[in-house]
């Protein structure tokens, strides 16, 4: 069978390249003898593919040397603990951005530790668009403010970073990372689970200023405390060593075959800005989102009618284009089109768009 178009929100496509070097070198890695999955994780021949997995991603991202670069597990969900847990250290106030169902998660967990308040809210729109965040509303102690940048399951991304002075900015930047260039030096710590945009499930990246690191409460456990992982190069345990190996793969392909993230973020625009455009044309498909709020990454829209938004993702099932069906907390249609989708895949979603708004019309 050939491959399909997979538009899942994750875990999702990885690039071909990456998956046919993978399938080269699974019984043998390099003339080792052995996969990757077997060695050891101390092993040097493994220690040399967490470190270029390190080192790729920082040239990638350019981030600054006051930064560490965390490969950790439990996704992003454990973050919503971690983060807390890490990084309330001295007023143990927090301010949280609702921008959807991911944002609001992390904002309940972070109310078990802290003083948590809810900083904007685009829940009055039904996260229609990205609340306005007003850096004079944020409380002068605050020990951090939180946003998700890109909302997977509504579509929606801060078309800027919110300024918040001398506090630090964490964001969840699972559904986006990689996709643009992004200035690491306006944020404190970044997180991302890596099956959307940078490798298969069961890695979690966390990128987190050096002065950020050392002070967490006595209570974290210990696979949740920064400065044990950063001690330890990510090695306290034993790591996911196959999806890290992955995501060096994505990395080297983004840097070699891609051209950086410059490349990246303009084949990324063309394929939103193509898929965006003929929605906004179409007499049947909608995009709820507002235009200033879109997302590169998560297209979604709608036909106004469930029973035809249903039919729409079973035939799309059938001509290849799969994972389609929105989030069952909103329904519709949801394409993710993340880094590895072809711009042929945009082409053939286009096309099959067309064929079905013109059988409805008749």
């Amino acid at each position: 069978m050939s491959r399909v178009y997979n538009f899942s929100a994750g875990p999702s496509m990885l690039p071909e390249k990456v998956l046919k070097i993978a399938a080269e070198e699974m019984s043998d890695y390099r003339g080792s003898g052995m996969s990757v999955m077997e060695m050891s994780h101390r092993s040097a021949v493994y220690d040399e593919i967490i470190r270029d997995a390190r080192s790729v991603l920082r040239s990638v991202m350019q981030i600054p040397e006051n930064y560490k670069v965390l490969f950790l597990q439990g996704g992003a969900t454990t973050q919503f603990s971690a983060v807390p847990l890490n990084l309330l250290r001295h007023s143990g106030k927090a301010d949280y951005v609702i921008s959807g169902q991911f944002s609001q998660k992390a904002y309940e967990e972070a109310k078990r530790y802290g003083d948590i308040r809810i900083l904007a809210s685009g829940r009055d729109s039904n996260f229609s668009r990205i609340p306005q965040v007003d850096a004079a509303d944020i409380r002068p102690d605050a020990d951090y403010v939180h946003i998700c940048f890109n909302n997977t399951i509504f579509g929606s991304k801060f078309a800027r970073i919110p300024e918040t002075g001398s506090i630090p900015l964490v964001a969840d930047v699972s559904s986006c990372i990689l996709s643009e260039p992004i200035d690491v030096s306006r944020f404190g710590l970044l997180y991302a689970g890596a099956q959307k945009n940078m490798g298969p499930a069961g890695l979690t990246v966390v990128i987190v200023r050096d002065d950020l690191i050392g002070k967490a409460r006595e209570i974290t456990p210990i696979m949740l405390n920064y400065k044990v992982a950063a001690d330890n190069d990510s090695m306290y345990n034993t790591p996911p060593c196959y999806a890290i190996y992955i995501c060096k793969l994505v990395l080297e392909w983004i840097r070699d075959d891609i051209g950086g993230l410059d490349k990246m973020a303009e084949i990324n625009a063309r394929k939103a800005g193509k898929l965006y455009d003929f929605i906004d044309s179409s007499r049947l498909f909608t995009a709820p989102v507002e235009v200033a709020s879109r997302s590169m990454m998560n297209v979604t829209f709608v036909t106004g009618d469930a029973e035809l938004d249903r039919r729409f993702c079973q035939e799309a099932d059938q001509r290849g284009l799969v994972n389609l069906k929105g989030h069952r907390s909103v329904g519709g249609m949801r394409a993710s089109i993340y880094n590895a989708m072809p711009e042929s895949g945009i082409d053939a979603l286009i096309t099959f768009m067309k064929e079905f708004e013109t059988s409805c019309s008749k």
